[in-house]
């Protein structure tokens, strides 16, 4: 599969536009490690490769298990994830997938009990600008294998 447009190069000023966005996130009072674990999570729902190996890095590079990286797809059966990071994964699932065209009640609400109305929003943005890069990588084939930890300043 050939990538068809470098939207790395060819986007800059689109690009500028979501980079704002990771430097927002960046200051954001939800734990970086966290915020990882959901663009992971995220670009797995949707298959996006490029992401799958860069959010997999950067895990790694922060000191991330490689146990809990394996068992992300099946976060629900595996003990190893906190209340925390459970209502967030399941949130950040109910949002990309937005099954019946909604977050339901129960996911909402375990959510609301494990963050601040603006950490809520802050994963909401968090899990809508992963969304968007999984569909700019897809749509333009970015070949995944080359990312490094930190090439890219925010994401």
């Amino acid at each position: 599969m050939n990538q068809r447009i470098n939207f790395q190069e060819k986007g800059q000023k689109a690009l500028k536009a979501m980079y704002a966005l990771g430097g927002y996130l960046a200051k954001s009072q939800v734990e970086k490690r966290l915020l990882n674990l959901i663009y992971l999570r995220v670009s797995q729902i949707n298959g996006c490769a490029f992401c799958i190996d860069m959010h997999s890095k950067d895990l790694r590079f922060e000191g991330e298990t490689e146990q809990r990286l394996y068992l992300l797809n099946a976060w629900r059966e595996a003990p190893f994830y906190s209340e925390r990071e459970r209502a967030a994964l399941a949130y950040a699932e109910a949002v990309t997938s937005l099954q019946n065209r909604e977050v339901t009640d129960e996911v909402f609400n375990a959510v609301d009990a494990a963050f601040s109305d603006e950490e809520i929003v802050d994963l909401t943005v968090a899990i809508t600008t992963i969304n968007s890069y999984n569909r700019f990588n897809i749509a333009f084939r970015t070949e995944a294998g080359s990312y490094e930890p930190g090439q890219f300043a925010v994401h």
